[in-house]
């Protein structure tokens, strides 16, 4: 098998595409042949010793990927050789090949395209986590999406409009806000050229968005959070923009409003029979039609640092996913 490997985390140019022994699966796990392998924010702060996991080393990364099992361990009755899964395991899917927990791979449907079922899980059970469960988003009620045209945020306007939710998409190109309204978002606002608060006042009759979805951070989260409605639900999902914002609490107090914390990874951890109940609904979902992910473009595998170079220049609108 080959695989890029990350011997020392100091970003994307240490990472070396290398020949190594394909591994057997223990109890418990499955080797995977990968398909594909989709690019993810956590992807790029693990390789630069930026990300709240930190695996030994060295170590492959890639957390989110879908393929075909070729071997099961002991104990592995759920899964069978020849099956087609998706696995969000943290580690191991820039490769050819990979080990993985049974536990942890989603059994696919017939006619779920590998690029897309490696482009489905972080996104898309992050966001139902976020709006169906932490904010307990009603029908009716709007959401403003920030960082609307990457990844989380095409899936929070998926999902966000399947739960009846209006939906304010805000990105920061008059063509991410274009890509934002063909995939639902009932208005937009760029926030390179306009003012966010000023176009919330307006968009929303002077409300403000009942929930705020926010995976960027930085700058924004201010006056995103002084928009807010009454009793409105802050979403923290996420600090794309680099800096982690603080807020005045004293706005938390005049607004009746919530910070909520978004950690779709525990909530799996620590839940997962909701968590499983989420999946199905999601799974259901991309059956009917009601999500799909935004795929930005597929590259080859051994292209991965061209894929990271283009995540970096923030040029990227839904999900870039690597593929063998």
């Amino acid at each position: 098998m080959h695989a890029w490997l990350c011997e020392n985390p100091t970003g994307v140019d240490a990472l070396r595409w290398t020949e190594l022994p394909t591994p057997e699966p223990r109890a418990g796990e499955v080797l995977i042949e990968i398909k594909a392998a989709s690019l993810n924010f956590p992807d790029l702060l693990i390789v630069q010793n930026k990300y709240q996991m930190k695996p030994p080393l060295p170590f492959v990364p890639g957390s989110e990927y879908a393929g075909v099992v070729q071997a099961v361990g002991d104990g592995v009755t759920q899964l069978k050789v020849g099956q087609h899964v998706a696995c969000l395991s943290g580690t191991g899917g820039f490769a050819t090949h990979t080990i993985a927990p049974a536990a942890q791979c989603m059994p696919l449907p017939e006619g779920f395209p590998f690029v897309d079922a490696a482009a489905f899980i972080m996104i898309y059970a992050t966001s139902h986590h976020a709006l169906a469960d932490r904010a307990q988003l009603k029908p009716g009620e709007t959401v403003l999406v920030l960082g609307a045209a990457g990844g989380v945020g095409t899936s929070a306007i998926q999902i966000a409009k399947a739960l009846g939710a209006r939906v304010i998409a805000a990105a920061s190109s008059d063509e991410k806000c274009a890509l934002c309204r063909s995939i639902g978002a009932d208005a937009t606002i760029n926030y390179s050229t306009q003012d966010l608060r000023e176009a919330l006042k307006l968009l929303t009759g002077g409300k403000g968005p009942d929930v705020v979805y926010d995976p960027v951070g930085g700058d924004l989260a201010e006056p995103a959070f002084r928009s807010i409605a009454w009793r409105g639900r802050y979403l923290v999902v996420g600090f794309a923009a680099g800096s982690i914002p603080a807020l005045p609490l004293n706005l938390t107090l005049l607004k009746g409003a919530s910070i909520v914390g978004v950690f779709w990874g525990g909530f799996a951890k620590n839940e997962p029979k909701a968590n499983a109940a989420a999946m199905a609904e999601l799974a259901q979902w991309y059956a009917q039609g009601k999500i799909k992910p935004v795929i930005d473009g597929t590259l080859p595998m051994a292209d991965l640092k061209a894929a990271y170079a283009r995540m970096g220049s923030r040029a990227v609108k839904g999900k870039l996913v690597m593929v063998n």
